[in-house]
């Protein structure tokens, strides 16, 4: 699949590790109108996406498929060994974009970076992504990389809006990739979006996720497994904030981060 952006909403996969229970709402998903699937070696859950996108009624060059690389596994070889792996399970010719992780542990600059490259310039991948980079790592790798930098993933919702990585994805012409979009469950008690969401007939999640949708070069992956929440999410299209409605959410003042740990790029 050759996209200049992605779709504006994914289905993301992380914690979806029971095979049957992941295939099958992968495969709802794309059926009811997603055509971004996002998952990572780290999830150990790519055999059942790839079984899921089999599963669909969409053809799989009409599907956008990412995955991603482990921390512990981004010296140059291994690079090249787990993205072959990747495809093997996913049951792919070509993995449409690949990503970085993390860049801890095994992660240096140049060495990664420059089998980022090689894969992309083979074909065997489409487009390259980092994911929780830093602003300043996100720099350094751009400056690094030869190929153009595609996506950047990061957590991103109401309560953690990443303005100046949105700021650098529209400097730099890549996406930005929201994953936890809606804060783990959270925005449904925040007040601004709860208020919003009954003026419109939505829901919460789905402000959110409209308001994500409201910027330049974002796109978000909200994971489930539940049918009905599949649904709800994709609805998200459908609601249209008003200027008033936006700039309400980008004044929310508080920040709370929900994915975070010792060793994360913005805890050194």
């Amino acid at each position: 699949m050759v996209v200049e952006e992605l779709p504006d909403i994914g289905i993301g996969t992380y914690e979806n590790t029971d095979p049957e229970v992941c295939a099958e709402s992968v495969a709802t998903a794309l059926d009811c109108g997603y055509r971004h699937v996002d998952t990572a070696e780290g999830y150990e859950n790519e055999r059942a996406v790839g079984e899921g996108i089999r599963r669909s009624d969409v053809d799989r060059e009409d599907v956008f498929l990412a995955t991603k690389i482990s921390p512990d596994n981004l010296s140059y070889d291994d690079v090249i060994d787990h993205a072959e792996a990747s495809r093997e399970r996913l049951g792919v010719t070509t993995l449409d974009l690949l990503y970085v992780h993390w860049p801890i542990r095994a992660y240096d600059r140049r060495e990664t970076l420059s089998a980022f490259d090689d894969l992309y310039e083979r074909g065997l991948i489409r487009n390259v992504g980092l994911s929780n980079f830093t602003p300043e790592l996100l720099e350094a790798a751009i400056e690094t990389l030869d190929a153009p930098l595609f996506a950047h993933q990061v957590e991103c919702h109401p309560l953690l809006q990443q303005g100046r990585l949105r700021a650098l994805a529209r400097e730099h012409g890549h996406q930005l990739v929201a994953y936890t979009p809606m804060a783990k469950g959270n925005v449904t008690e925040v007040p601004e979006l709860v208020d919003i969401a009954e003026s419109h007939g939505a829901t919460p999640a789905q402000v959110a996720l409209a308001w994500l949708l409201s910027k330049d070069s974002v796109a978000a992956i909200p994971k489930s497994a539940s049918a009905d929440h599949i649904e709800e999410n994709i609805g998200a299209l459908d609601v249209d904030l008003t200027d008033a409605d936006i700039e309400r959410i980008d004044a929310i003042d508080r920040e709370k981060r929900y994915v975070d740990f010792e060793e994360a790029p913005w805890n050194r």
